[in-house]
């Protein structure tokens, strides 16, 4: 599966468009890693667990798009974005969504 964040790839020509797709995941905290989190926003620096929780949620709401292709029997998505939003205090949802093609 070939992924863009361009409207095209540069060495491929679109043939089909399958449509959108797309692939989200919602995160909570974790009472131990707030109170980590809060302690490096005493000192400063990066707040890594939240900075892992964050990448693995993008792994998986990205997994879940590319699935959704899979299942249109596309070969490529373009035009990738992420979004990101409060769903409540202490959860996230990662949205990760672009239209999923087929090539020559």
């Amino acid at each position: 599966m070939l992924l863009s964040t361009q409207d095209h790839f540069d060495d491929h020509e679109i043939a089909q468009t399958c449509g959108l797709v797309r692939g989200n995941t919602i995160r909570a905290r974790h009472i131990g890693k707030d109170i980590l989190a809060a302690l490096r926003n005493v000192v400063g620096g990066e707040v890594t667990e939240y900075t892992k929780m964050m990448a693995e949620a993008r792994e998986q709401a990205l997994d879940r798009m590319i699935a959704s292709a899979e299942a249109l029997g596309a070969d490529g998505i373009v035009g990738i974005r992420f979004t990101s939003a409060t769903v409540m205090g202490g959860a996230a949802e990662i949205l990760v969504y672009g239209t999923a093609v087929k090539l020559k």
